[in-house]
């Protein structure tokens, strides 16, 4: 609260000059005025005299000194007092806003305060997405590509750049790796079940201090490597036989943390999967790639990001888990990835499982 100190002593000073000081300096000394009580017939002129003999050009000069020297001390004291108030004010308030960003350390964790967007696709835009090895083929005119982080180096990326193209960079954010670099950084205590299906895959507790200490690096790296965004996977353990008791909760603040340091790194980042958690994420997120929306009628619920302008990259794997080769699907197989409900805006490539190079397109891509 602004001190009230300035006001008070300039309310004092201006009382102390007009009630006390100045009456007193113009009686001192004073002559008093000759009124003729008797009669009073004393003409106008007479009196006009009268006054003049006592006013200002019958005092001294030390009295006319001490007069215009007090009123000039209280001017300096009215201005000093009210500068200083002002001062204390405008400080006051300074501390106002101070404490008000102190106050918003403690609240929702879940919201990041940082989310400053270096590049944000369009709705609609075509891409590639290759992953599991090194990308050996950029023929693919597609202005947005989705690689490894860890499989390729930056000259890929600068070379994509060239191109032209953007390169959002894969990492799995909420699995352990047994065959990634960094594999060794990880603590046992950190690790839950494995994954089906996945072999050298396991859950990680998200909430670890030593795992997001292990995704900070990573998103260093990316930056580094000079991606234009990240694509972390695998956020969704809470939807898993996970076997360390991950939440919905704890997802969606990892998620939001997630999109908080990217930012400050200057990565834009997008949701993968977890169409359950969208609300509480998406005002953080740049876009989604979602996997097989189509397949089990879920690309409605996805539709929030294109209806907010953000795209969703949808992937569809007709073939199956395990036919991995460069045949075409067949028409019917087309229909169904490109034409479900609430996918009419989506970005959507026709992948194998193994998400190598081989790729088709809906008709109108």
């Amino acid at each position: 609260m602004p001190s009230r100190l300035p006001h008070f002593l300039c309310i004092h000073c201006f009382f102390f000059f007009f009630v006390y000081l100045l009456p007193l300096i113009l009686l001192h000394n004073t002559k008093p005025l000759n009124f003729n009580t008797s009669s009073y017939s004393t003409s106008s002129s007479t009196l006009m005299g009268e006054l003049a003999k006592g006013g200002w050009w019958a005092w001294s000069t030390k009295k006319k000194v001490l007069i215009l020297g007090s009123i000039a001390f209280v001017i300096v004291a009215l201005g000093v007092g009210l500068g200083a108030g002002l001062g204390i004010g405008l400080k006051g308030g300074d501390d106002d806003n101070d404490n008000d960003t102190s106050d918003d350390s403690g609240t929702d964790t879940s919201t990041p305060t940082n989310t400053t967007v270096k590049w944000q696709p369009a709705v609609g835009t075509k891409w590639q997405i290759v992953l599991k090895h090194k990308i050996n083929n950029t023929s693919v005119d597609a202005p947005i590509y989705d690689i490894d982080l860890f499989d390729n180096e930056a000259s890929i990326i600068t070379d994509l750049h060239k191109m032209g193209r953007k390169v959002i960079c894969y990492f799995s954010a909420g699995t352990y790796e047994d065959w990634r670099v960094d594999k060794d950084e990880f603590d046992e205590a950190d690790l839950g079940s494995n994954l089906d299906d996945w072999p050298g895959e396991k859950w990680v507790n998200v909430k670890s201090t030593k795992i997001r200490k292990i995704m900070k690096e990573r998103l260093d790296l990316a930056v580094k490597k000079g991606c234009d965004g990240v694509d972390p996977d695998n956020i969704d353990g809470y939807d898993n036989e996970n076997g360390l008791g991950l939440t919905k909760a704890n997802a969606i603040e990892y998620v939001n943390w997630l999109a908080s340091q990217s930012h400050s790194r200057g990565l834009s980042v997008g949701l993968k999967n977890g169409g359950d958690i969208i609300s509480s994420v998406i005002d953080n997120m740049q876009w989604c790639v979602n996997e097989q929306c189509a397949q089990y009628n879920e690309c409605d619920t996805y539709e929030a990001f294109t209806d907010a302008d953000k795209p969703v990259f949808q992937i569809e794997y007709p073939k199956g888990d395990t036919t991995n080769n460069n045949n075409a699907v067949t028409a019917k197989q087309v229909s169904t990835a490109c034409t479900a409900t609430g996918a009419g805006n989506f970005s959507t490539v026709i992948k194998n499982m193994n998400l190598n190079n081989w790729v088709e397109y809906c008709p109108d891509e």
